[in-house]
């Protein structure tokens, strides 16, 4: 199944839309920054120039996770919540960021001469040159979707005769609670920077753009599964992902009469922590190792391997729990000195993380769980499709999978105090209250448990996120409503607002 490609859309198109509320408010806003106190806001947009708006949502991870890397089947959710941007373009060969959150207000201004110098042209040279800077480092994903775009123009040069913009972003996605406000903040970005230099990309080409920036620019390890979401994720549907790289096999509606919830533990999530770096460090060592034991041939590529794997086509997700059980598990290390395993194996097949020689990693638990988890995300999409309202028995078998899920986390060591007791103080909730299920998400080590319970359920999770909150001190949100992704929403293009 393939996204459609990105879309522009006008004012007319949009009245009478469902759309319409959506894009609205972000224009109700920007009249409202031009009308404010903030002169830096206020004349930062232009009334009598085009403008271009794209909103992306974040996404509650309801199963596969972590998994993503490994090539799992997962299963996400777009939520409510959005990131929005407003560029306009302009003639000087400038880009001009501003990224409002809050009370808090941002700016980063860089010439398209300087991002598309010799001196900037490797991706790792522009990462080290935001690593170096670090209060300009929010601004790695925004120039990042740049590069990635401007890499579509055939010469990247070409942008110079085109100009370069005004991105004006506002983020309603909170930080650090592993419902991917960066995936949010890239894809809007990508968006409406695609639209203005008249880059043509679907939804599944603008989720892989947004990911090689937060990989290779951003420096963040992380799988395809949050900006394929916030790209190509639908409303109150989940959308059913195979991490081969990324293929969409569809969006599943959320059965009548249930609902996924998130609810924040308060505990900041970054998928850039050393936890989740070492885990997935350790299940691609994992994959090596089962390659060696299989016999396949392996040849070095500088300081990567390559495997000739037409078995499992590189992805432990491809692996089965029993062949696991049968051939490998046993003859995996608990666990392994970095500088042991490159003696040994020479390297890993990930191109986004590298192992080092001093850590220990854990490499039986990191290379089980994806294998089992693709098996439980399997299973509960099987259940999901056969879910119908007031179908208990279903719904306490999909949360049983939702458990093992979250214990399966905690073994890896991505766990948290605060997300157990979330997953805890779910279970302990009585039956007859119609919750069923909780899991970690994401990157976990913090972050948001993701809720399965009926649509009548609200109030008792509002309740359980109210009694944590009163328990650990920590702020607890709740997430209860979806949204559409980018590319069901299109990009918005006014000539001039102004003149409506």
């Amino acid at each position: 199944m393939s996204a459609a490609i990105m879309r522009t859309r006008t004012l007319e198109e949009l009245r009478g839309s469902g759309d319409e509320a959506y894009f609205a408010k972000a224009l109700q806003r920007f009249r409202a920054l031009r009308d404010g106190d903030d002169a830096s806001l206020r004349d930062f947009l232009s009334g009598d120039a085009p403008l271009f708006v794209a909103r992306a949502p974040g996404r509650l991870d309801v199963m596969g996770g972590i998994a993503d890397y490994s090539g799992s089947l997962v299963l996400q959710l777009p939520l409510e919540c959005a990131t929005t941007a407003m560029l306009q373009p302009r003639r000087e060969p400038t880009l001009e960021v501003i990224s409002s959150r809050a009370r808090t207000t941002n700016r980063f201004v860089m010439s398209l001469d300087e991002l598309l110098s010799d001196a900037l042209r490797a991706p790792e040279q522009l990462a080290a040159w935001f690593s170096s800077r670090a209060s300009d480092r929010w601004a790695a994903y925004v120039i990042g979707v740049t590069r990635a775009c401007l890499a579509r123009l055939g010469d990247p040069r070409d942008a110079l005769a085109h100009g370069g913009f005004r991105l004006l972003i506002e983020s309603r996605v909170p930080e650090g609670k592993g419902v991917s406000s960066s995936a949010a903040l890239e894809v809007a970005c990508l968006s409406v920077i695609a639209a203005r230099y008249g880059v043509t990309l679907s939804g599944e080409e603008l989720a892989t753009a947004a990911q090689w920036a937060e990989n290779h620019i951003a420096g963040a390890p992380c799988g395809i599964m949050d900006q394929m979401t916030s790209a190509c994720g639908e409303h109150d549907r989940l959308l059913r992902l195979r991490c081969q790289p990324g293929t969409v096999e569809g969006h599943v509606k959320v059965p009548e009469g249930y609902r996924f919830y998130g609810i924040d533990s308060g505990i900041r999530h970054a998928v850039t922590g050393a936890d989740y770096g070492t885990v997935r460090t350790a299940a691609f060592m994992g994959y090596r190792i089962i390659a060696d034991l299989a016999g396949l041939p392996v040849a070095m590529d500088g300081a990567r391997v390559r495997v000739d794997d037409a078995q499992w086509h590189g992805y432990l997700a491809n692996i089965t729990p029993s062949e696991l059980v049968e051939r490998f598990e046993s003859k995996l290390p608990e666990t392994m000195r970095g500088d042991e395993f490159l003696d040994r194996f020479g390297g890993i097949t990930d191109v986004v993380t590298r192992v080092s020689a001093e850590r220990v990693y854990p490499v039986r638990v990191a290379t089980v769980h994806p294998v089992r988890e693709n098996a439980r995300v399997t299973r509960f999409a099987e259940l999901l499709g056969q879910l119908r309202a007031g179908d208990d028995a279903t719904a306490r078998e999909m949360g049983a999978l939702m458990y093992e899920s979250h214990e399966s986390y905690g073994a890896c060591g991505l766990g948290s105090v605060g997300t157990d007791r979330l997953v805890e103080l779910v279970r302990e909730t009585d039956a007859s209250r119609e919750l069923f299920g909780a899991k970690i998400t994401g990157g976990g080590s913090g972050g948001t448990v993701a809720v399965l319970g009926t649509e009548r359920a609200e109030p008792v999770v509002r309740e359980i996120a109210a009694r944590y909150a009163n328990e650990s001190g920590r702020e607890a949100e709740v997430f209860a409503r979806s949204g559409p992704g980018a590319a069901e929403l299109g990009v918005l293009v006014v000539p001039a607002l102004d003149a409506k």
